[in-house]
């Protein structure tokens, strides 16, 4: 009967593997990770840098480039600043209180690797002195080198030094038109100063705006790599119509660059995403008015690029006199209080080997494999099966955690003191090492309320695009909202049957508007709470004691303004 068997199961695994075949899939593992070339290894190993978007648009709290009026029909901006204000804009531009060596001290004391500044945006203004263009820095009424002074404060602290530069010039009127070949000797010149008169450039950044891309790409890249045989480069300088900042389109180009989005896995091709930490996403100083994104949602960014095998560069916006903004800089040095204890979780670390999904993310490196646990409301982790023996296991800078391991799957039990805020870390030490193991999905937790009957008590303006469904959709950029000025709304999900739900995760797309809530199950005609809370924020998840219930609302009881939800999900 055995040996029967054993011919069945041959045969089986025979066919299985032809149909894999035929339909050019595999059965076969993920390849673990392509090795990085040893010119990208600082870079790769480094995962966190910061941007810096900074010139004399400061002054207008407005976004670089883009805030500039239209002179030249092949550019994309319309901004509203007329061009002849925008360009002139360097006549004030006097930043007194700039300090590269406090610049350089604030971004390494955040934890990062590498620092990257607009040397040279769209709007053509240069930050540093040039022969190449009159319209530079050295024009202004503060007159010093701000890249000079940036790469001797960088190499006396010992972080790496990059340059944005931006190949287009949307102010210079031979751009683009049958005159281009002008155009293009000057920004030649331009880079070629930019590279040869500050010692070592380690990285060049630059840029795209969906135009035709005639930069002479071959010459360009040879300026460049005769100038600094080491440097790293992204992918923008080949980028045109139809294509996607996801891109590599030249061997001369290291890696792509996902833009305000974290990228997704993949452990084949270098990438970095760039983010702001701008409340409403600008990249160049957005006024006092401004503000700075929650720290959890840059340590989730931070954690989402290292677990997805990506860097982040993360950006900063000068004020006008030449200071981080101090909100940005507190939370540069939360990330860095994080980096200071948690830190050995991202440097040096490859993605996965478990992808990142509803659970957070995963980090590697010889032995180790670092879980972000993300979701608070979790008792315990259900993951894939892994093709190593964990040997034990506890929370980074904690306690053992008890880890059960499976032919079908790893579960890791978090007991309530284990937990940490945003992402309770936890450090599995494998029997082999990790980098040897391929990548490995994760599956989704579909929520009970995936598409539920979802009723509101008020809908923005009776706007079918903000109506209640869109906070069950299961889309992240999809969301219910309600009117300007309401301090109080509900939100109503009907499961179709009694269903036993116990965790409930609830996304507020302004975060902390929601300053008090209940979420509460009806009981024949009463409504009985469940939980209560206060601010919801970005993101909030919390298990409770097994209630079944047909009827579930999320009672938002006092917010400072319409209250407006991502994503509100109820879980078995």
């Amino acid at each position: 009967m055995k040996q029967i068997f054993f011919v069945l199961s041959v045969l089986l695994a025979s066919l299985v593997q032809t149909e894999a075949a035929q339909n050019n899939t595999s059965p076969q593992p993920a390849a673990p990770p392509r090795e990085y070339p040893e010119r990208l290894r600082w870079w790769a190993e480094g995962r966190f840098g910061i941007f810096i978007h900074w010139g004399p648009v400061s002054l207008k709290g407005t976004e670089i480039s883009w805030s500039r009026a239209n002179t030249n029909p092949k550019c994309p901006n319309k901004g509203s600043i007329p061009a002849d204000v925008y360009d002139n804009l360097y006549k004030e531009f006097n930043p007194v209180k700039f300090d590269a060596s406090d610049w350089v001290r604030i971004s390494k004391t955040a934890g990062a690797k590498y620092m990257v500044l607009t040397a040279k945006h769209c709007d053509g203004f240069l930050l540093w002195h040039s022969k190449a263009s009159d319209y530079n820095i050295s024009a202004s009424p503060f007159k010093r080198d701000i890249c000079a002074e940036l790469t001797a404060a960088a190499r006396k602290q010992g972080i790496r030094i990059g340059w944005y530069f931006s190949p287009m010039d949307w102010r210079d009127p031979d751009f683009r038109t049958d005159r281009n070949q002008i155009f293009l000797s000057k920004m030649q010149s331009e880079l070629r100063e930019l590279l040869t008169n500050y010692g070592k450039i380690d990285l060049l950044w630059f840029d795209w705006d969906g135009g035709e891309p005639l930069y002479n790409q071959a010459e360009t890249y040879s300026i460049v790599k005769s100038l600094q045989p080491e440097i790293v480069i992204n992918n923008r300088l080949d980028l045109g119509p139809g294509n996607t900042d996801r891109q590599i389109l030249s061997a001369n180009a290291d890696y792509y660059t996902p833009e305000q989005h974290i990228g997704s896995y993949d452990d084949q091709r270098p990438w970095e995403s760039c983010m702001t930490l701008s409340r409403k996403s600008q990249w160049a100083y957005g006024g006092p008015d401004d503000g700075v994104k929650p720290f959890e949602t840059c340590l989730k960014m931070l954690i989402g690029c290292a677990g997805g095998d990506g860097n982040l560069l993360l950006n900063v916006g000068p004020t006008p006199t030449g200071e981080f903004p101090p909100e940005q800089v507190e939370r540069l040095m939360q990330l860095g209080a994080w980096l200071a204890q948690y830190g050995e979780s991202i440097y040096g670390t490859r993605g996965g080997p478990f992808k990142p999904g509803y659970y957070g993310a995963s980090t590697r490196k010889g032995q180790k494999v670092y879980l972000f646990i993300t979701d608070t409301s979790l008792d315990s982790l259900s993951l894939p099966p892994l093709q190593a023996k964990v040997l034990d296991a506890h929370v980074l800078k904690g306690g053992p955690v008890e880890v059960r391991q499976r032919p079908d799957g790893l579960e890791i039990v978090l007991k309530e003191r284990d937990k940490q805020p945003i992402a309770t870390v936890v450090q599995l030490n494998l029997d082999r090492p990790a980098l040897e193991l391929g990548a490995i999905d994760v599956p989704a937790q579909t929520p009970v309320s995936a598409n539920a009957r979802t009723t509101a008590s008020n809908v923005y303006q009776n706007l079918q695009e903000f109506g209640p469904e869109k906070a069950t959709d299961g889309h992240d950029d999809t969301r219910w909202a309600t009117d300007a000025g309401l301090k109080s709304a509900w939100l109503e999900v009907d499961l179709g049957k009694p269903t036993t739900i116990k965790r409930a995760k609830i996304s507020e797309a302004f975060p902390n508007r929601v300053q008090r809530f209940a979420l509460k199950h009806r009981v024949g005609d009463v409504w009985e709470t469940i939980l209560t809370g206060t601010t919801i924020g970005e993101s909030w998840s919390r298990s409770f004691s097994p209630v079944t219930a047909q009827y579930v609302r999320l009672e938002i009881l006092e917010s400072t303004d319409g209250p407006t939800i991502w994503e509100f999900q109820l879980f078995q």
